[in-house]
């Protein structure tokens, strides 16, 4: 299994508009955030989950080409604004719509933005279209399973989803965007080889959960690695990671994880 940090980054982005503080200009590259998502390749199927505003961008960057199914946790603007883009994905799965999995919520949201887009083939060449699907406790699919649980965040609820691959018996974790674990999230957890995990800033924050809740939902896990991801300015890479446990390191753009 191969997960890809696309984007790491909170809604503002880092560096923010009108922003000079230490992180905003820092040399380091790992405190350049665009908007969080990530792209798991599992047995060779391709999942990108969430479309950030700079989807595009980062699928260049990152040579994405191919994505089979697309997962979006919630609907909020930072993780669904670069859906359009999923154009050219369904381009080279040679004009088949690609699959939309989300939760109420989030589908509701996809209906609003791109209404267009809802069939089941493109109409055109170069146009998208969603083939809208609930996303279930367990998804099955030849590569492997991908489980589902609701995860709280503020006034919705968001996908934590659980890839385990088929072949390697590998299993990963991602939760973003959440202000805490419930037990299940938790259970679900248990035994992968890897975790990602909301921690917006060492503050407290009403709907997310600050790098110290992080750490504590991380210890509760067990994982071998967690990583944090959906970070703000606030949080300089090599300062943050100094005062952190070994085994929980923030994620950064570009982080490739083989599993």
């Amino acid at each position: 299994m191969e997960v890809i940090f696309l984007g790491t980054g909170t809604s503002q982005g880092v560096p923010m508009i009108g922003c000079d503080c230490a992180v905003c200009t820092s040399a380091d590259p790992r405190n350049r955030r665009t908007r969080a998502s990530i792209h798991v390749v599992m047995d060779g199927l391709h999942v990108q989950v969430d479309a950030a505003p700079e989807f595009r961008l980062q699928c260049v960057r990152e040579k994405v080409a191919r994505t089979d199914l697309f997962i979006l946790t919630h609907g909020h603007a930072d993780h669904i604004a670069g859906m359009d883009d999923l154009r050219r994905f369904c381009d080279l799965l040679g004009g088949e719509g690609l699959t939309v999995y989300s939760t109420d919520e989030g589908m509701s949201r996809v209906l609003a933005i791109y209404p267009y887009a809802i069939m089941e083939r493109p109409l055109v060449r170069g146009y998208p279209a969603f083939r809208l699907q609930q996303m279930p406790v367990e998804l099955e699919l030849p590569q492997g399973t991908i489980r589902s649980t609701l995860l709280p965040h503020g006034g919705v609820n968001t996908l934590g989803l659980v890839f385990t691959e088929r072949s390697s018996g590998v299993s990963f974790a991602y939760y973003t965007d959440c202000k805490r674990l419930p037990r299940e999230a938790v259970e679900f957890a248990k035994g992968a080889a890897a975790v990602v995990l909301d921690g917006l800033r060492p503050q407290p924050h009403p709907s997310h959960m600050s790098i110290g809740e992080a750490v504590t939902a991380a210890a509760d896990v067990g994982a071998p690695m967690t990583w944090l991801t959906h970070l703000t300015h606030l949080s300089d890479h090599a300062a943050t990671e100094a005062g952190l446990p070994m085994n929980v390191r923030l994620a950064y753009d570009g982080l490739r994880l083989k599993l």
